[in-house]
């Protein structure tokens, strides 16, 4: 019985390890990987100066400080100020916006959601789908294959250009084209959103890096303890046998 019901414990909690990312996904199981690398510095930078010009104006990030993109992402605070911050924001100050909840939930329909943990919510592929499969539907409103009626507009429609969705036969039927070329090409934009996704899940847990880098080196030490412990443990038990 107590083998059966550790068994069972066991199958429960690899479920629920398995299924968490397709129930944060919103249900999609055949997301494409979005082979972001939070440890590749220049993609965060860059995902960081995508996500400041085009997401922060509607979506505030209220648990992220600026400093953080001096400490983590190698820019000095000058380059900061300079560069990624518009208004009298200062260094230390939390990533907020101007917008008023009221007005956006009026114009919008509903207030846009805080980015800070959008990325441990949804997941890095669900975000890198979802960010690319933006279309303009028969009557010319914008509208998303992976999360149909959303209220987000296509912000980055200029760089990727206006997909449709195609009318075709077989395979072809329900997916989406490029109708009007944008600013990149379908390569380039893809790769601006992996950036994009890589910054914004980093942003979801910035201690990451440093955990990472931490979890190296005290593995590093596991291993030597356990050596010496066997060095130990032969000789204080040589002379037994």
């Amino acid at each position: 019985m107590k083998i059966n019901a550790i068994k069972t414990l066991l199958a429960v909690l690899l479920l629920a390890l398995t299924s968490g990312p397709a129930a944060a996904a919103g249900g999609a199981s055949n997301l494409e990987p979005s082979g972001i690398n939070v440890n590749d510095t220049a993609s965060l930078q860059r995902g960081a100066k995508v996500f400041l010009n085009y997401c922060l104006s509607c979506h505030e990030a209220s648990y992220m400080r600026y400093k953080r993109l001096s400490e983590d992402l190698g820019l000095s605070e000058e380059m900061v100020m300079d560069n990624m911050i518009f208004g009298d924001a200062k260094i230390g100050d939390l990533m907020t916006i101007a917008m008023d909840p009221e007005d956006s939930a009026r114009w919008f329909g509903k207030t846009p959601p805080n980015l800070t943990l959008i990325a441990r919510a949804r997941g890095a592929d669900w975000l890198y789908g979802f960010l690319r499969s933006f279309y303009q539907d028969e009557n010319g409103r914008w509208n998303n294959l992976l999360l149909p009626n959303a209220a987000m507009p296509h912000v980055m429609w200029s760089l990727q250009g206006i997909q449709v969705m195609s009318h075709g036969e077989g395979d072809e039927a329900g997916q989406l084209e490029l109708q009007t070329p944008g600013l990149m090409s379908l390569e380039e934009y893809d790769d601006t959103i992996r950036d994009l996704v890589a910054y914004l899940d980093y942003m979801s847990e910035p201690a990451k890096l440093k955990r990472k880098n931490v979890g190296v080196w005290v593995m590093l030490f596991l291993a030597v303890f356990a050596f010496m412990a066997y060095l130990l443990k032969a000789e204080f038990w040589r002379d037994v046998h």
